[in-house]
């Protein structure tokens, strides 16, 4: 595994780290390049921008591993409120979120009903709800709820890690149940037990769940949610080769990160949607971002602060 990328990903799950850097201004200069702000009105207005170009959006409340059951409640009650402002708003919008900010760790039962509160009022919208993936020993249990939610809930979604080891099994099951998937390369730190390491290998495993699942789908959406614009070039290639149109599945990018290629892609009559984190609880979601291209992204990040001073 690159050096650059462990350092940041064992930085992340450092707690003191996690409490004392978000209190300098640099970094939280830094932080601005990848979310519009930490507020709901934030996110949502930064939707609204992007309406302007024909491009919809999906948000997560950034925050995870919840302590107790009233947090967990908390952030139930923020996404139904979320929910009423994109229905007062008329975006065209949906909602990703976190198993374990919704108390996974302390009760799935009890995460599961807040789950289901969630998937009613968004299918009432006619929304898709998605569960983000986290760390792999989530996998199991977050495959779990999902199954379990589906079985009420036809628009509901999950996502999708290609760098473990499981991925091509997991997607194979998904498949046959007709489910809707996010394709991600993985920004966690795994052991070579349980993921694949190697820029090269991830990519091709990308690719090939990717087109695997046009071919075999049951009707569910395919979102490849990834910065490669190269990786989603040869993706487009072969999917035309094999019948497939643009509008076969979707591109998801992150708010802040390509934004000319996301309106050029769109413009090209790709699906494109960008996705919008916010919330104070950012310090883990943005050093995973930082560890997707270290030198690339770190760069990015001061020469934005600077540009701001």
């Amino acid at each position: 595994m690159n050096a650059a990328r462990d350092a940041i990903l064992l930085a992340a799950r450092n707690r003191w780290l996690g409490e004392h850097l978000p209190r300098y201004r640099f970094v939280r200069a830094m932080v601005a390049r990848f979310m519009p702000g930490e507020r709901m009105d934030d996110a949502v207005e930064a939707a609204e921008r992007l309406a302007a170009d024909d491009i919809p959006t999906t948000f997560t409340y950034l925050g995870e591993n919840v302590e107790d059951a009233a947090d967990a409640d908390a952030v139930a009650e923020h996404y139904l409120e979320l929910f009423d402002l994109i229905e007062e708003r008329d975006i065209d919008a949906e909602v990703s979120v976190k198993p374990t900010h919704l108390g996974l760790d302390l009760d799935p039962e009890e995460t599961f009903e807040r789950l289901r509160r969630l998937a009613e009022r968004s299918a009432a919208m006619g929304k898709h709800l998605f569960l983000d993936m986290e760390s792999a020993a989530y996998v199991e249990p977050t495959l779990a709820i999902y199954r379990r939610l589906r079985e009420e809930f036809e628009d509901t979604g999950v996502c999708i890690q290609a760098y473990l080891h499981r991925t091509p099994q997991d997607v194979a099951d998904l498949l046959a149940a007709g489910a809707s998937v996010r394709l991600v390369k993985g920004a966690y730190r795994e052991h070579g037990d349980v993921a694949i390491h190697g820029h090269r290998r991830i990519r091709a495993t990308f690719e090939k769940l990717a087109l695997e699942f046009l071919r075999w789908s049951g009707g569910g959406r395919l979102a490849l949610a990834t910065h490669d614009v190269q990786l989603l070039t040869e993706i487009e290639r072969r999917a035309a080769a094999a019948g497939f149109d643009r509008d076969a599945y979707e591109i998801q990018m992150l708010y802040g990160i390509r934004s000319a290629d996301q309106r050029r892609l769109a413009s090209q009559g790709f699906r494109v949607r960008v996705l919008i984190s916010y919330g104070g609880h950012w310090y883990p979601w943005f050093m995973r971002r930082l560890a997707e291209h270290p030198g690339r992204n770190l760069w990015l990040a001061i020469r934005n602060v600077l540009a701001r001073h």
